[in-house]
């Protein structure tokens, strides 16, 4: 049986308090404003270095950033 998950952020809720766009939030991380609407549309994963680099240029723990939900087990896996 397997178990998959998914992450969920809250990227664009802090970025829009500041008033940010995505070109300033990729900027002030040091990646393109393309990986941030990817994370921001959750169809990009980001690697633990830039999850905590997020977390620290928003002011925020990174579990209220970032949500892991487990999905079922898989009962045909």
């Amino acid at each position: 049986m397997k178990k998959k998950g998914s992450l969920e952020n809250r990227l664009h809720v802090f970025r829009a308090e500041r008033k940010w766009s995505q070109g300033d939030l990729a900027k002030k991380v040091g990646v393109s404003r393309q990986t941030i609407s990817s994370l921001e549309a959750n169809r990009y994963n980001p690697s633990l270095i830039l999850a905590f680099e997020l977390a620290r240029v928003l002011d925020t723990d990174i579990t209220e950033l970032f949500t892991y939900h487990q999905d079922q087990e898989d009962e045909n896996a």
